[in-house]
């Protein structure tokens, strides 16, 4: 029989104190609160403004922090070391829970929710306060905040929940600590529950965090208030909680006229995304910023969540104290004129019967004219209509590139809906990840990918592309698309006004960081066209093969015939010479779009062209390679394979896209430099740097100076309206009105030109100061011994040694990592910083989509690792 612990606990002992990471011992305090009933119990906050520790300016506001099961106050420890001067922040430990009294008997919800009351009073928590919960912390906090709307400035919640309704299936974990046979074994007299959240964690926590949110729960009597916790989850009709907890669900609508921020971790298995649905409808003027690779635990697999919210108290709620109203996050926007609908090129189109759109598959062509396919979009679109697609939805898109992609993306638009398409590249999991985040209310797709999602939790009704009435009965989607073709041929096309709506969520590639949803809307999409087109010299008598899914879509927007080679679009170096070559005959191609990989590869299987394709390539007019640095010697293969063509390489993002624009002769002008030059800006674009500081920090004031080394900042018409879900990180990349921050480093020239140097994540920041890493590179690889080359960073900010790691020309596997002496010094002698160690690896890490951006992060861990003197693992 296992014992309890009644009557007060003591304040968290000295030398448990001193094991725990970024606490200050000044924070700790005890108080003794009466209850409802009279009963006394002792509390242990963390607190800045305990007794003897306070700061000496008066409190403004407060922000009470309110951890859920099984954590303490330990979890909010971040926030307190991070307030800003005039906020105080109080951190409970819940009764029963961390280091405050153990009580004989449980809580029940609305107890705790009362409890939660009898502290801030005793404490004097009096002024305005923002509350900041995780977990079962967050009905808690809210209950409270409900009781205390008088006080309340704003609501912060982290990875928790309300909707629970009668029977709700839960997570495995709970289901299991809820099983009365289990409870007491899981939650009290073992430690698996307490260590569960903690293991969910991906990379794992480190030991000292792990120690800190267990270590109040170290003997059975001590986790007795785990288990109540658990068992006081209301999911019966009759369950004693079940009254006061539906009165806080309905409550929180009345919280809609109050500042909210939903900080998510959407790898957790425990609070999944529905609840940050039922969240967002409840609350929908909540901001959202979700930590991709956070689980359970997001203040801790995501450190930054501390920061992040401050900043958004900053901005969204110390206005409001001042009693002025915080800026319109989107100001109104003038409706769009006709012609400046996506769709307005095509429409002029309608009864021609000219190529729009050329398949090529296994040597056949299938084509389809403007008139069919102005036809199908409208059909479609009145179907989707009529199954119960809205203006203002969302429809993720799992359709290859082709004609039934071409179809289903206008036929969205034409009905009001923004379209969500993820990159195949970024593999089924990845995809997975990046829809759910998007929340699609439809989902369009081939039915291989919809069975596939759906196991993955994509949420959104099923439209299949394809596939058999059974199939669609089977697995419960509401139809198939040429089914709603049909359905709509006979029906009016509702018109979905001319406002300027959200067009289309773009996620990027996940090459330089965890896939993010741009959202754009239906004005940012037609400039983006327009100058698609300007890139590309396109008039209307130009056809274009797009060897990259997304430009074959700015065909019938540019109102031009587009064809989609035979490849796979996952994996651009699949695409053949000979497959360009026959998708340029299906339509007579002016203009060819394709990534480096694509042309590289192009180039190495040309020997296989025939005569008359030869020919073929010989009449393509422009070509247009994007999305990574395109070698010049590269360059001039394909010029000599397509000798009557421009070859024009913009530089541009899935946020900016395109911004730039350089012609292979202006390469050949502008000769070497200190990185990458992609040329002058668009009309309409705007180019600046933010000066780098010695720690490779860009936080200057943005210039056009000539040489000044910064991160690159756009501005254009075309730029995103936002990042999807992720406000911190839109705040982050649109601080400077009216541009938005690129993540890339670089310098413009006296012509204004602008030459990348690198991302600024991959700055080696030396006792010299920065090093940004692609001229070192060029240098490098201009040796002959050298097929290619990364600079990576080792080492503490600041004073980090620069290391190149090489792949040799000669192709011959190396068993060792270090450079032989003959090759370190050809490096060595090549680079213009010191250099700490040259490696050697067989091939360097790149990205899928374009297979041409290198890991440099990658790099540097690996090298640190080997230079350290540990197992470094693959690179």
């Amino acid at each position: 029989m296992t014992s309890t612990v009644p009557g007060p606990a003591p304040a968290v002992p000295a030398d448990v104190l001193a094991t725990l990471p970024d606490v200050d011992p000044r924070w700790s305090r005890t108080v003794d609160v009466p209850d409802a009933d009279g009963a006394v119990h002792r509390w242990h906050v963390l607190d800045t403004h305990a007794p003897g520790g306070a700061p000496a300016e008066p409190v403004r506001a407060t922000l009470l922090c309110v951890h859920g099961n099984p954590t303490w106050s330990f979890l909010w420890r971040r926030f307190l070391a991070a307030a800003p001067a005039g906020w105080r922040v109080v951190a409970v430990d819940q009764l029963g829970m961390g280091y405050s009294e153990r009580p004989a008997g449980p809580r029940r919800f609305a107890t705790r929710v009362a409890d939660l009351g009898d502290l801030t009073a005793a404490l004097g928590v009096d002024g305005p306060v923002v509350t900041l919960a995780h977990d079962w912390g967050g009905p808690i906090s809210l209950g409270w905040a409900q009781a205390h709307r008088d006080q309340l400035a704003g609501v912060v919640l982290t990875n928790t929940g309300v909707d629970l309704p009668v029977g709700d299936e839960l997570p495995a974990l709970i289901r299991l600590a809820r099983n009365p046979a289990l409870r007491r074994w899981a939650c009290q007299t073992t430690p698996v529950f307490v260590r569960g959240g903690a293991v969910l964690s991906r990379p794992a926590l480190a030991a000292d965090a792990v120690h800190g949110l267990v270590v109040p729960y170290d003997h059975p009597g001590r986790r007795r208030a785990v288990a109540d916790f658990v068992a006081d989850i209301p999911l019966e009709a009759d369950h004693p909680s079940r009254p006061a907890w539906d009165a806080m669900a309905a409550g929180v609508r009345s919280l809609a006229d109050v500042p909210v921020l939903l900080a998510w971790g959407p790898r957790d298995p425990v609070f999944s995304e529905r609840f940050l649905e039922d969240l967002l409808e409840r609350l929908p003027q909540a901001d959202v910023q979700r930590y991709p690779r956070a689980s359970h635990l997001v203040t801790e697999d995501a450190p930054q969540t501390a920061v992040d919210v401050w900043r958004w108290v900053q901005e969204r709620v110390v206005p409001t104290l001042a009693g002025s109203t915080p800026a319109e996050p989107v100001p109104p926007r003038p409706p769009l004129a006709p012609e400046d609908l996506p769709w307005s090129a095509l429409l002029r189109r309608a009864d021609d019967e000219a190529t729009a759109v050329a398949e090529v598959h296994d040597g056949v062509t299938s084509r389809t004219s403007f008139a069919a396919l102005n036809q199908r979009i409208r059909d479609v679109a009145a179907g989707l209509a009529a199954s119960g697609v809205r203006p203002g939805e969302r429809v993720a898109l799992l359709v290859p590139p082709g004609l039934e992609l071409t179809v289903a993306v206008y036929a969205c638009w034409r009905v009001g809906a923004a379209i969500v398409v993820a990159d195949a590249g970024l593999g089924l999991r990845g995809m997975a990840h990046a829809l759910r985040s998007a929340a699609p209310d439809h989902v369009i797709g081939i039915p291989k990918a919809l069975v596939a999602l759906a196991a993955l939790g994509v949420p959104g009704r099923r439209i299949a592309v394809g596939g058999s009435p059974l199939a669609a009965r089977t697995f419960g989607w509401a139809g198939e698309l040429a089914a709603l073709e049909a359905l709509g041929r006979d029906r009016e096309l509702p018109d979905p006004g001319l406002e300027d709506v959200e067009g289309a969520v773009l996620f990027t590639s996940g090459a330089t960081g965890p896939a993010k949803g741009v959202v754009y809307r239906m004005s940012q999409l037609r400039e983006q066209i327009r100058q698609v087109a300007t890139v590309l010299r396109l008039g209307p008598d130009d056809r274009l093969v797009a060897a990259f899914a997304p430009f074959a879509l700015y065909g019938p927007a540019i109102g031009i015939g587009a064809a989609a080679p035979d490849m796979d679009v996952t994996a651009p170096g699949t695409l053949t010479a000979t497959a360009l070559a026959d998708a340029v005959l299906a339509i007579d191609a002016t203009s060819v779009f394709a990534s480096p990989a694509a042309l590289r590869n192009v180039v190495a299987t040309a020997g296989a062209l025939d005569d008359r394709r030869r020919a073929a390539l010989r009449g393509v007019r422009t070509v247009l390679s994007a999305g990574a640095p395109v070698p010049l010697p590269l360059l001039r293969e394909v010029q000599a394979l397509l000798p009557d063509a421009e070859l024009h390489t913009p530089y541009g993002m899935t946020e900016v896209l395109p911004a730039t624009d350089i012609s292979l002769p202006q390469i050949e002008a502008a000769g070497s430099g200190d990185g990458v030059c992609v040329g002058l800006p668009l009309p309409g674009v705007t180019l600046r740097v933010s000066p780098l500081d010695a720690l490779g920090r860009a936080d200057g004031p943005l210039t056009d100076e000539p040489g000044v080394r910064g991160e690159i900042c756009i501005g254009a018409a075309h730029r995103k309206d936002r990042y999807d879900r992720l406000w911190a990180t839109e705040q982050q990349s649109s601080r400077d009105p009216g541009y938005h921050r690129s993540g890339d480093v670089g310098h413009l020239d006296e012509q204004g030109r602008l030459w990348v140097e690198g991302r600024l994540v991959h700055v080696v920041t030396t006792a010299d100061g920065p090093v940004t890493p692609v001229g070192v590179e060029q240098q490098i690889e201009a040796l002959d011994v050298v097929r290619a080359a990364a600079v990576a960073g080792v080492g503490p900010v600041g004073t980090q040694q620069v290391v190149a790691v090489v792949v040799p020309a000669d192709g011959r596997r190396r068993r060792r990592p270090l450079a032989e002496p003959a090759l370190a010094d050809a490096v060595r002698a090549a680079s213009p910083v010191p250099l700490a160690a040259v490696l050697v690896v067989d091939a360097l890490p790149v990205d899928i989509r374009h297979a041409s951006k290198v890991d440099r992060a990658r790099l540097s861990r690996w090298a640190g690792r080997l230079l350290a003197g540990e197992r470094p693992g693959k690179v």
